[in-house]
């Protein structure tokens, strides 16, 4: 049995699929998959301003393109024999840099609000996921598990945001989103830990710390 996650496997999946009409299309164009690691970047610059503003549905919008180039650019890189391990360093960082970015946003629209605490809770959550991933696989650990990866915080983010901006809603679609993102990008964190933990249990080596 496959684990439990917000966005099935299948889900994944389909939506994959659906984007393959357009990989195959940048493949033809020779377009280079750095340009979408940056462009992805770039749409999230504007969701930080249009959040930022309180323009939900336009962030929404441009989280949604932000999270279409995070796919894209992998598949493009796979698709044309340019994967690297710089390349995936590379879209490593800028992920965090454009994650980093949406919150900022948030937290500026919400910076007299008590949501301001949840959001970085949430942000906080969100990079220790990655973090704590990378971290696994450099003692040489395979950690991808957890209920509430990327593609679970963009969907959450993208949804929530463009429903949050029905008007006399209070952003209560908006505001739910950032509360799952806050509990379970956490919870997320501990699976991981968890998983790492038993993972080494009784072949530990000894290891220096930071």
């Amino acid at each position: 049995m496959s684990e439990f996650t917000f966005l099935g496997e299948g889900v994944k999946r389909d939506f994959l699929k659906l984007l393959e009409p357009i990989s195959r299309l940048l493949q033809r164009l020779g377009v280079h998959p750095h340009i979408l690691t940056f462009l992805g970047l770039l749409f999230s610059l504007l969701v930080a301003y249009f959040f930022g503003k309180g323009r939900f549905f336009w962030g929404g919008l441009f989280v949604g393109l932000a999270g279409i180039c995070d796919l894209l650019d992998g598949k493009l890189a796979r698709g044309t024999n340019q994967a690297s391990k710089f390349g995936a360093l590379l879209d490593s960082t800028v992920d965090r840099y454009a994650e980093g970015l949406i919150f900022l946003g948030l937290a500026l629209y919400w910076r007299s609000s008590w949501l301001l605490w949840v959001i970085i809770l949430g942000l906080l959550g969100s990079l220790l996921v990655s973090y704590v991933r990378a971290r696994s696989e450099g003692f040489g650990v395979e950690c991808k598990i957890g209920i509430f990866k990327r593609e679970e915080r963009m969907t959450f983010l993208c949804v929530g945001a463009m429903l949050g901006a029905i008007p006399y809603t209070a952003h209560i679609f908006l505001r739910l989103a950032l509360l799952f993102i806050a509990i379970f990008a956490n919870v997320t964190v501990i699976q991981r830990i968890l998983y790492f933990r038993k993972a080494v249990m009784g072949g530990e080596e000894k290891v220096e710390v930071e």
